[in-house]
């Protein structure tokens, strides 16, 4: 139950119901206070304006006893300053609509009560048509205004009957607001609930989904709805990362598998000579058993470092990245280097790491040195913003369904070839690795007479 009250929905639909039944309890309160006091002010003002009228007829001089003839359909009375009557309405018994305490200026509210009215007189006229309109009996609630003659000698009572009909009516309005607006909030909170539980059924997939994808199952893809709502999008991401992530573990299985029975040969190789040499001392020369023993081990240094290198460049944070002359990186990469020929073009510069940038260039030279029959060709040139390295051999060439391929980690074209003679299968996948890392490609282009291997680099210009 607890983890109830925390779900979303129970939430949503909570929160639904507090904001409606605050908002139409004002809105309510609003509108039966403005019904209010529309319905006394109109009491109130047909009260004044027969205490204006009777007021007007005063001060043109007619006596309070005219005022019988004067004045029709109407509730009033006129005392003196005393208190004593001199006219009223016929049949209104005598301080009837006085308010209790006697004169006060202004508007109050009086009861007219059956026996206040002497409805056998026949000129009992609108006062007894008044009662009338009461047929229980219980009396007639009358607004009533005060006020005084022009002279001050007479106080004047215009009185208006209040609506009682209108008042009954905005009663029922108000008893039905205050038991409907709970009702009208809560079917708007069970409104919200179930809504916000249909919206939520695509997420409780996703998430049942998810719950049961493993490490080692990450072909699996959540359901994505056909809406284009924020919850497809979701499901469209979920997805995306779950194709990456899948990728990611199989390119991280493959490599673990590759590189573990790259680094089982060597060791084993290691571990037979030093177990003959252990076996048999008096056979086996130790000089070209150690010497053999310490290619062994610099194979694995040189795949170590590989490995290493390759996860620096997989796990790489942003680098500070400082202007490098192409030109010394040639300079210093082919230094003592028989068969290789440089061409530079102007002096190019590229933002970047100069040891990376050397580790590149020296990996595509040996790669050509060991396919090459005759020569190595280095050039670099400035196209369109882009430093153009470019490496070329004379040797087989690569076919055109591996270039893509040649790239990658642990691959090896001449399968025929010694182990001795060639590398790992690492050496192009830290090039394309490194250019990757400075925000350039390598490719390998057309070319008839061997192989050409190219890296376009940003110039530091275009990256400034």
């Amino acid at each position: 139950m607890r983890r109830f009250w925390r779900t979303t929905r129970f939430r949503v639909a909570l929160t639904s119901f507090l904001t409606s039944i605050i908002a139409l309890a004002v809105v309510s309160a609003w509108l039966v206070l403005d019904a209010q006091n529309r319905l006394g002010n109109g009491a109130a003002q047909v009260a004044r304006e027969r205490a204006a009228a009777i007021v007007q007829v005063l001060n043109t001089g007619a006596a309070p006893a005219d005022l019988r003839l004067l004045v029709q359909a109407s509730v009033y009375e006129v005392t003196t300053q005393t208190g004593e009557r001199v006219a009223s309405c016929p049949g209104l018994r005598s301080g009837s609509i006085v308010p209790d305490g006697g004169y006060a200026y202004g508007d109050s509210v009086q009861n007219l009560k059956p026996g206040d009215v002497d409805l056998a007189r026949r000129e009992s006229g609108f006062c007894a048509s008044a009662l009338g309109e009461d047929p229980e009996g219980n009396g007639v609630r009358l607004h009533v205004a005060a006020t005084v003659s022009g002279d001050s000698k007479y106080r004047i009572y215009g009185a208006a009957i209040v609506d009682e009909s209108g008042q009954a009516a905005l009663d029922a309005v108000r008893m039905t607001l205050f038991a409907g607006v709970p009702v009208i909030a809560l079917l708007i909170g069970v409104i919200a609930w179930l809504a916000v539980r249909r919206s939520l059924r695509p997420v409780e997939a996703i998430r049942s989904e998810v719950a049961e994808i493993g490490a080692h199952d990450l072909s699996r893809r959540v359901p994505a709805p056909d809406s284009a709502d924020e919850i497809a999008k979701l499901a469209d991401t979920m997805n995306t990362m779950l194709s990456r992530l899948d990728t990611a573990v199989g390119r991280q299985s493959r490599f673990t598998s590759d590189a573990s029975h790259e680094l089982r040969t060597p060791l084993a190789s290691l571990r037979t000579q030093l177990e003959v040499l252990l076996a048999h001392p008096d056979r086996l020369d130790w000089r070209d058993a150690c010497r053999n023993a310490l290619l062994d081990i610099t194979r694995l240094q040189d795949l170590v470092a590989d490995l290493v290198l390759l996860g620096k460049l997989d796990n790489a944070e942003p680098e500070r990245l400082a202007p490098v002359r192409l030109s010394e990186v040639v300079e210093s990469c082919l230094s003592g280097r028989q068969g290789v020929r440089a061409e530079i073009g102007g002096d190019p510069v590229v933002l970047g790491n100069r040891g990376r940038l050397e580790r590149l260039l020296r990996n595509l030279v040996d790669n050509a040195q060991r396919h090459t029959r005759t020569g190595v060709e280095v050039a670099v040139s400035t196209v369109d913003g882009f430093v153009v390295l470019s490496v070329t051999d004379d040797g087989p060439g690569i076919p055109a369904a591996d270039r893509e391929r040649v790239f990658d980690r642990f691959v090896r074209l001449d399968d025929g070839r010694a182990r001795d003679d060639g590398g790992a299968g690492l050496g192009l996948a830290i090039v394309a690795d490194i250019a990757h890392a400075h925000g350039g490609t390598a490719e390998v282009a057309d070319y008839d007479g061997g192989a050409r291997l190219v890296v376009r680099l940003p110039s530091a210009e275009t990256r400034n």
